[in-house]
């Protein structure tokens, strides 16, 4: 049960307490408890890197998570679900165009990256994005709820 933050950025003030506090909460509302988790927090250019090298997209993005309950090696530990990266000057940016705090944008962007890394996806259909839209809505609540 253990959630590792690392914030390589500094244009944007993060509270890793409150991140931490959070991706417990996610975790456990999605039937995690005992989950192992990384959270790495960059600026666009270090996304933009990211981004490129393991996605093969040009530019940066809001976050990006990479599962490690996939592939041949994922039985090794099965408590670890992965990394999410997320670029702190996205969030702020699609906070600020969308009215909301750069907190509330980070957690959506938390939210999103666990459920990739519990199985969740947007990508290959409708049906499946509805289901991932639905269940992030719900976190979100319980977030609000809870604070």
């Amino acid at each position: 049960m253990e959630v590792l933050i690392e914030n390589r950025q500094n244009r944007r003030r993060m509270k890793k307490q409150e991140i931490h506090t959070t991706a417990r909460r996610i975790l456990n509302a999605l039937g995690y408890p005992e989950a192992q988790l990384s959270i790495l927090i960059v600026d666009d250019p270090q996304m933009a890197e990211f981004n490129l090298t393991y996605l093969n997209h040009v530019g940066p993005t809001n976050v990006i998570a990479f599962p490690m309950q996939e592939g041949p090696f994922s039985d090794i530990s099965p408590d670890l679900l992965g990394d999410v990266v997320i670029s702190a000057d996205t969030a702020y940016r699609e906070a600020v165009e969308a009215g909301m705090e750069m907190t509330e944008r980070f957690n959506q962007l938390l939210i999103h990256g666990i459920l990739h890394l519990t199985g969740y996806d947007h990508i290959h259909s409708e049906e499946a994005a509805a289901v991932m839209e639905q269940k992030s809505n719900e976190l979100m609540e319980r977030i609000r709820e809870e604070e």
